[in-house]
């Protein structure tokens, strides 16, 4: 089963700007199209930026205007680890997006020994090497198929595990299930840390939100420490950036967990100007870092 974002929203978003994102129209141009096993994928470029596109949706891309220029914002909340361990050598990323994400991790960290993604998309690679100027390292490997599946048959532990496979269609519930936290806990280093993209309602606290609820007793469940981030900072650049607009629209954003099992987990701010090789102030994304879990 999926998790539609539209059945955790709570509050009713403003019918004037409501209007003002469903009047906007992009220029797109379409740059690649191809049908794989699972999408309709498409690489477009317009007026915002350059995008891979699947179905009806933006998945990942660069943006390039004057109020922001990057990754989609709330990939930048996926670097943050490097703030609580910097020594991390064996990172598994689920989800591969554009592939920027990993030459930033690369970037920041220096001496990655080894880099595994996965992907169930198998034009994914080229499209990120001929569209979005992914490099493809040397200690980078490159695995189709489905993340629980390998998760299942892999037999190596990772310092740093990255699962980026909510998207505007939703959350497969596997990922929520208890199988599939043991099998992050099995393949996790000892003091490993776990990054997952989930979504919910912004307002943490409404009693209505019962997804936020959820999410807090199954990761208090498999994980002894919990850093949780929601996307304000994540929102306020992106509805900027795509529509003019200073604030949320809809009432959903992103959910950023970064669990461990060692309880002593901590944002070192020590390190924020290495950020400068990515071209990131990583400031304002930390700040969104909630006490749900704390309550």
């Amino acid at each position: 089963m999926t998790i539609i974002p539209e059945e955790l929203q709570i509050h009713e978003p403003d019918e004037n700007l409501l209007e003002i994102i469903n009047n906007r129209v992009f220029d797109d141009k379409i740059l690649f199209e191809k049908q794989s096993d699972f999408h309709t994928v498409k690489v477009v470029k317009n007026e915002i930026g350059r995008f891979l596109h699947y179905k009806d949706t933006y998945q990942a891309g660069h943006i390039k205007t004057p109020s922001y220029t990057g990754n989609l914002p709330y990939i930048n909340y996926f670097t943050i680890p490097f703030l609580i361990n910097k020594n991390v050598k064996n990172v598994l990323l689920i989800g591969f997006g554009t592939g920027r994400l990993v030459n930033d991790l690369y970037r920041l960290y220096g001496d990655i020994a080894g880099f595994d993604v996965v992907d169930i998309e198998e034009n994914i690679v080229y499209i990120a090497e001929k569209f979005f100027g992914y490099k493809n390292l040397k200690n980078t490997s490159f695995v189709l198929q489905d993340g629980i599946v390998f998760l299942r048959e892999n037999p190596k532990k990772y310092d740093l595990i990255i699962v980026d496979v909510a998207s505007d269609e939703g959350i497969d519930e596997r990922f929520l299930s208890d199988e599939y936290f043991s099998l992050v806990n099995s393949c996790l280093s000892k003091n490993g840390l776990f990054v997952s993209n989930l979504c919910a309602s912004p307002d943490f606290g409404h009693p209505e939100n019962y997804f936020i609820r959820k999410l807090k007793k199954i990761y208090t469940k498999h994980f002894r420490k919990n850093l949780v981030f929601r996307g304000d900072t994540s929102d306020h650049v992106y509805y900027k950036a795509f529509f003019g607009l200073d604030k949320r629209v809809i009432d959903i954003t992103n959910v950023i967990l970064i669990s461990s099992n060692d309880t002593a987990m901590e944002i070192s701010e020590d390190r924020i100007d290495e950020y400068s090789s990515i071209n990131l102030d990583i400031r304002p994304y930390i700040r969104d870092l909630a006490d749900i879990w704390e309550s």
